[in-house]
């Protein structure tokens, strides 16, 4: 004999499963490695989405990282400067995954005998089944490797059944990014804060605010001697704000 609801008459112990099913759902993460510099790679419903491959000529990284280990179904190219491009197109090619980038990226791609690419651009946004990348405006520049023409630089944000979260790419401080939360409600956010080439932790930290995200990990810092931080001062700065600031060690993984 089960013990019932007074009020419904449904067995307590269903009652009690459907309410940590719903919890369940509400708290569900995704899980983000950190491969350096602005390199990272989110797991959703099993689809490994790559962002900004740059392992083998970065000092911090190749020798903690493996790149040639490293699985993707999706690359999301955000520009094309060489310290965000250098190993897209060897694991490109390795992994066939779908490389998601501007129109002039793919152009170059696709010269470099990659034919699996997807090109967008500022403002537009794409169903890939099991997510939606829409492209937002990025403020920074975007040479590629031979010297051709890159483009404009882009951020993303990506919508998915488990969260939605933003990756800026490399970028200043811009007033369009208080449209973010007109079309999303982030559960996290992926930052530069090296400055010099990009924003500084304050700056980052008035893009939280900006976008409404509490919940942020930081990039493009301490690889080169133009972008060396004192990462404490940065965690700080980010709380004064009201918002976290997770710096994850190289080839490490956190739940967001």
């Amino acid at each position: 004999m089960s013990i019932r609801c007074y009020s419904c008459g449904e067995p307590l112990f269903l009652r009690s499963l459907n309410s940590f099913r719903t919890v369940e759902r509400i708290i569900k993460t995704m899980q983000l490695t950190f491969y350096g510099h602005s390199c990272f790679l989110v797991e959703i419903k099993g689809k490994k989405l790559l962002f900004d491959p740059f392992i083998t000529y970065n000092e911090l990284a190749r020798d903690v990282v493996d790149v040639n280990a490293i699985e993707a179904d999706y690359i999301l190219q955000s520009h094309g400067h060489i310290d965000h491009i250098a190993d897209a197109v060897s694991i490109a090619k390795r992994t066939g995954a779908k490389v998601i980038s501007n129109w002039e990226i793919h152009e170059w791609f696709n010269k470099q005998g990659v034919a699996n690419t997807h090109p967008m651009n500022t403002g537009g946004k794409w169903n890939f089944g099991d997510f939606t990348v829409k492209c937002v405006v990025a403020q920074h520049s975007s040479g590629l490797p031979d010297g051709s023409y890159g483009g404009n630089p882009l951020g993303f944000i990506v919508y998915t059944d488990e969260g939605t979260f933003y990756y800026s790419g490399d970028t200043a401080l811009t007033l369009d990014m208080q449209l973010i939360p007109r079309w999303a409600k982030l559960n996290f956010a992926i930052l530069p804060i090296g400055d010099n080439f990009t924003m500084d932790a304050a700056d980052a930290a008035e893009c939280a605010r900006m976008i409404q995200c509490t919940n942020v990990v930081g990039v493009h810092y301490d690889t080169f001697g133009f972008i060396k931080i004192d990462q404490e001062a940065a965690k700080e700065t980010f709380k004064k704000a009201g918002a976290i600031l997770h710096l994850v060690e190289i080839g490490k993984s956190i739940q967001l």
